[in-house]
């Protein structure tokens, strides 16, 4: 069993904050019911293509972003806007231990859901609420989505290629890297009033900002602002504190060198047959290094290009300096340490027999994790749990799913 089992989850989530925190719950064994409104479900399941294709190679309608986020978990679609959705919310809550919800501040208390209502039914009812901006100070009513939180965070300032050279302007991150923290800050905070839950007996809601746990996530970065009062601009692949640590071109690609402290440069400049550079006064420790990048960049650049990046990596590995390739996503899934770790594996699946994953990277020495199902088809298990927790009969379900309440 995983070290969740027996926690019931409320999901209210959509897009990608709350479902990747509600999809690591249900890894650790934790019974999800995601809410989805009848007839659109998550919006991300319409985030596509590509979709995922049925054995006769056909797409589904399932599109891989969805199926990124959601497994594991029991689809109910309701439509809480209306009174008979609410009281089903409202039952739910009173037997679950934690909700997560996503929607703009204030929204769901209009459908008398919010924590002051729930929490009332429910006093150990954990209520974690993320929102673009927080539940108060004068953005709070906002919308927001990820792309305009790294831009408003700072974290695109110091992302792209430097002014004055060839590309140069800010960069949004390849992946939702601000929900997906905040999604990471979110599981964080669930577990940690679970845990305070067991000395109290209470539960408690949770205010979870996209703009904070991005602003909290620019690490390093903050804080060389903070302690320099400058702050830091586009290095590209460039480290703002580390050199050399940045990506080369190599003899026919690239090479993602990553060299974290004086011996790792010494070995470097031998292997390169250069060991003059690190006896040089400029360059023997990392602060000189960093103040004379201008120097020494260029010719680590000259050197690298010596030889093919395989070359590199046989060599570079030997001598203990930590460099890698700079994969494309094909051979990320191809590379044999991801393949021993087992980063890729199936779970049936309904429409095309079976449905690729990513695998949860937490690994316990006596817990198991769960992929107990895949992400669930819209509305999948709305009468199994409905009736399972609330023991609704099949003529109260065919009656709210005709009124258009369940579907």
């Amino acid at each position: 069993m995983g070290p969740l089992h027996g926690i019931k989850v409320l999901d209210l989530s959509r897009i990608l904050a709350g479902p990747w925190a509600t999809q690591c719950l249900a890894d650790f064994g934790a019974t999800v019911w995601k809410v989805e409104k009848p007839g659109a479900g998550d919006d991300t399941r319409h985030w596509g293509p590509p979709w995922m294709k049925d054995a006769g190679g056909r797409d589904t309608g399932e599109a891989a972003y969805y199926l990124s986020s959601n497994r594991g978990k029991y689809s109910l679609a309701i439509d809480f806007t209306r009174a008979a959705g609410q009281k089903l919310i409202r039952g739910l809550a009173q037997r679950a231990d934690v909700l997560i919800e996503n929607f703009r501040v204030g929204t769901l208390a209009r459908y008398g859901l919010g924590y002051k209502d729930l929490g009332a039914l429910n006093q150990r009812l954990i209520y974690c609420s993320i929102s673009a901006f927080g539940q108060d100070g004068p953005e709070a009513g906002g919308a927001g989505y990820d792309a305009m939180i790294q831009g408003m965070s700072g974290l695109m300032s110091v992302t792209g290629v430097p002014d004055g050279e060839p590309g140069a302007g800010p960069i949004k991150v390849g992946v939702a890297v601000s929900d997906l923290i905040s999604g990471m800050y979110a599981l964080s905070a669930v577990l940690g009033a679970l845990y305070e839950r067991e000395q109290s007996g209470q539960g408690q809601a949770i205010d979870l900002a996209l703009l904070d746990a991005q602003i909290a996530a620019l690490a390093n970065q903050g804080l060389n602002y903070l302690v320099s009062g400058l702050p830091p601009g586009r290095r590209g692949t460039a480290h703002p504190n580390i050199v050399p640590y940045q990506a080369f071109a190599t003899a026919d690609g690239y090479l993602m060198l990553a060299i974290g402290n004086d011996r790792q440069f010494a070995s470097f400049c031998t292997v390169a047959g250069r060991p003059e550079l690190a006896a040089d006064e400029r360059f023997r420790a990392n602060a000189g290094r960093v103040s004379n990048r201008a120097a020494l960049v260029p010719e680590i650049d000259r050197l690298c290009r010596q030889k093919t990046t395989r070359q590199w990596l046989t060599v570079l590995a030997t001598a203990g300096v930590p460099c890698g390739p700079i994969n494309n996503l094909a051979e990320v899934f191809d590379e044999p340490q991801v393949k021993h770790r087992k980063m890729r594996f199936d779970l049936p699946h309904p429409l095309a027999g079976k449905v690729p994953q990513v695998r949860n990277p937490v690994l316990y020495s006596r817990s198991n994790l769960e992929y107990r199902d895949p992400p669930p088809l819209l509305g999948q298990h709305t009468q199994a749990v409905l009736k399972q927790e609330l023991g609704l009969s099949v003529s109260e379900f065919e009656s709210l799913r005709s009124s258009g309440v369940l579907a």
